[in-house]
């Protein structure tokens, strides 16, 4: 008996100290998704991208590009496409492709210039590019139409999720250079300037004014609600950021959230709006194949959870049920890096 006492207390030492795949929130495991959205953004296509596989597991219904899936910066349109192509030729990338639909936008790197907007010479060439690289089709009324901005509706048996896909770069007025703080960049003089352009105001409007999707998403290159980090993000045009609130206060579309990137860092952002029966969320999804290592803190008003600065993805699991969505950062081993639930 002592000897069969032994060994089963041995076997009890053995276990406990075996390393074991990290532990994901309960509610993970729990939460039935009857759509699966996964995101990314800041890709270089010459790097090692160590996430595809992950992608693929979580089994998502779409993968939508963020922005800089390309790092380009060239009005070469020879180039660029050569870029695109070395892309599509990632085996990770080719495998997700196969499986799971590809939507998105683009940010400056892919558009051709560092945090260039309106002004860029190449901009009509790049965006045929752009198209070219997303398989939008040549008779499309896309290749017709300034901007990469575009919508995607998804009818289920359970519901309608809208995905509407901004363009912060085609019509996006100047910058203005920092002149009191070390930061890149200060707001505008309220009024002062446009990140969509009315073209695409008058689109978005009525995207939303005629939705009847239970969930509305927005799709932004750059941060909709992190301001005080003096780099991009739509807080440089105060004007456009209660244009959006306004909006969405006044279409009552339901279930509006904003996806964005850019940042090299992950993080949500939420904010009570007056008028709104819910709170506006900003999932910031971003890098994927490299990071802000060196990120030591920033101010962000609206931040919900912690800074994520390792390589990841985000996910969005919606439940029509509960009406309400779960939000996930995942890194390298499907790790879940941070979550968020929010109900509408």
């Amino acid at each position: 008996m002592k000897k069969i006492l032994f060994i089963l207390g041995w076997l009890l030492v053995i276990t406990a100290c075996k390393t074991t795949k990290p532990v994901q929130n309960n509610s993970s495991d729990k939460w039935k998704s009857d759509f699966t959205i996964a995101f990314g953004s800041c890709n270089k296509h010459n790097v090692s991208n160590l996430l595809w596989d992950d992608i693929i597991a979580v089994q998502p219904n779409i993968w939508i590009w963020g922005g800089d899936i390309v790092y380009a910066d060239t009005d070469n349109m020879d180039k660029l496409r050569s870029i695109y192509t070395a892309q599509n030729s990632v085996k990770g990338y080719q495998r997700l492709k196969e499986i799971v639909p590809v939507i998105g936008t683009w940010d400056d790197h892919d558009y051709g210039l560092q945090d260039g907007g309106v002004e860029f010479a190449a901009k009509q060439e790049s965006q045929q590019e752009f198209l070219d690289f997303m398989g939008v089709p040549k008779d499309s009324p896309r290749r017709n139409r300034e901007g990469v901005y575009a919508v995607h509706n998804y009818d289920l048996p359970e519901g309608k999720i809208k995905i509407i896909v901004l363009d912060t770069r085609y019509f996006r007025t100047a910058l203005t250079p920092s002149s009191k703080t070390k930061k890149r960049v200060q707001p505008n003089v309220y009024g002062q300037g446009t990140i969509l352009g009315e073209r695409q105001w008058q689109w978005l409007t009525e995207e939303l004014t005629n939705s009847k999707a239970h969930f509305n998403i927005l799709v932004s290159s750059v941060q909709f609600l992190s301001n005080k980090h003096g780099f991009e993000s739509w807080g440089n045009f105060p004007h456009e950021v209660d244009r959006l609130r306004e909006l969405v206060v006044a279409t009552k579309a339901k279930g509006v959230m904003v996806l964005s990137g850019d940042r090299h860092i992950s993080e949500f952002s939420k904010e009570e709006i007056n008028g709104l029966k819910y709170p506006l969320v900003d999932f910031t999804s971003s890098g994927l194949t490299h990071t802000y290592t060196g990120f030591s803190g920033e101010e962000n008003p609206y931040r919900v959870g912690e800074v994520v600065f390792v390589k990841s993805f985000g996910t969005v699991d919606f439940s029509f049920k509960t009406n309400s969505v779960h939000l996930k950062m995942i890194g390298d081993g499907e790790k879940v890096l941070g979550e968020l639930d929010q109900a509408y």
